[in-house]
Order: C-alpha cells, then sequence, then structure tokens
C-alpha cells in the first residue's frame, strides 16, 4: 500500500463515523486549500482583482452550512512509515501559511505504519505549527488509535469554531466573554 491509498483508506473511515455521528462534517482527499490571495488590482482603495494561490491537503476536514457552503477546520498531512525532519519542516510551514489565511484552521499529522516506533523527536521539535500528532503502528488501525483519531478531531473542530468565534466577534456587544484561554498538553 503506498501513502495515497493509505490516506484514502483514512478519509473512508473517518467519512463513514461523520456521517453517522457528525453529519455536518465530512473528509475530502486531495482539497486545494489557499494558503495566500494576493491583490493584482486596485478600484480607488477597494482591491478589485485578487489572485489565490494554494497548496493541496492531504485529508481536510470541512464543515457543511449548507449544500453549497462549508468551512475548513481540520487538515490532516499524513505520511506513511517514515517521516523525515524535511516532511516535518515543510507541513509545518504549510500549516503556518494556510493559518494565516485561515486564521482559525487547525492543523496536524496522521503517521501510518510506524511499527513499534513512537512519534519522532523531529515532529517535536520541527512541527511548530501542528496542533495534534497521531502515530499508527500499521497501516490499520487498532480500535484505540481510531478512537484517538475521532477524539483528537472532533476536538480539533471545537477549537476551529472556538477560535472562530473569538476572532470574528471580538467587537461585538453581545459576544461570549472570555477571562481564561489555555491550551493543554495531551501526551498518549
Amino acid at each position: 500500500m503506498n501513502e495515497t491509498d493509505w490516506a484514502e483508506s483514512v478519509q473512508e473511515f473517518m467519512s463513514a463515523q461523520f456521517e453517522r455521528s457528525h453529519p455536518t462534517l465530512s473528509v475530502c482527499q486531495g482539497t486545494q486549500l489557499p494558503y495566500a490571495s494576493e491583490i493584482t488590482l486596485y478600484k480607488n482603495i477597494s482591491p478589485l482583482k485578487r489572485k489565490e494561490i494554494s497548496y493541496e491537503t492531504d485529508l481536510l476536514v470541512i464543515e457543511n452550512i449548507d449544500e453549497e457552503t462549508w468551512k475548513p477546520r481540520v487538515v490532516i498531512e499524513t505520511k506513511f512509515a517514515k517521516v523525515t525532519t524535511h516532511d516535518a519542516i515543510t507541513y509545518s510551514e504549510k500549516a503556518f501559511t494556510h493559518k494565516r489565511v485561515h486564521p482559525y484552521l487547525r492543523y496536524g499529522i496522521l503517521l501510518g505504519n510506524r511499527k513499534h516506533f513512537p512519534l519522532p523527536g523531529r515532529l517535536f521539535r520541527h512541527g511548530a505549527y501542528f496542533d495534534f500528532m497521531l502515530s499508527w503502528a500499521w497501516e490499520t488501525a487498532t480500535v484505540q488509535e481510531k478512537q484517538d483519531l475521532l477524539e483528537v478531531l472532533l476536538d480539533e473542530v471545537i477549537a476551529s469554531q472556538n477560535l472562530e468565534e473569538i476572532l470574528y466577534n471580538s467587537r461585538s456587544s453581545n459576544r461570549k466573554r472570555y477571562v481564561v484561554l489555555h491550551k493543554p498538553l495531551r501526551l498518549r
């Protein structure tokens, strides 16, 4: 099995789970998601023409607003069998650029077929813009690994929704008012 086939099997599993339990969520494979929007022409002081520049994402969890509109919530980059320092740096940089366009977006990496190896130290050191990292021992996940993935993704969707609310409603008089923000570190 290659990485693309493996990512497709993960996408099928997640889609089936969301369809049953969270019908407003969908998982897409290979979606082009903008990481930059360049303005190429102005009329007076208003942007008139834009150019979107995109990266392809391995897996993208979206929230469906209605039949035609959606919001990106979580990007999952996938690596199969091994992950290099270059991969960690590249994917972390993709996370950073995507979050500049979608500041509420959550971003992580899922490793598969890692056998007995845990998450590699290079991901901790070079994955500064990852919100989560998961590792599966084989290409087919155990019940616990599947449960961990779903739990993390649902937590990340909620985090994305909360970030969006905080960012875009912070000046509203009827906004939610927070006095604590804490980003815990959970390890297993």
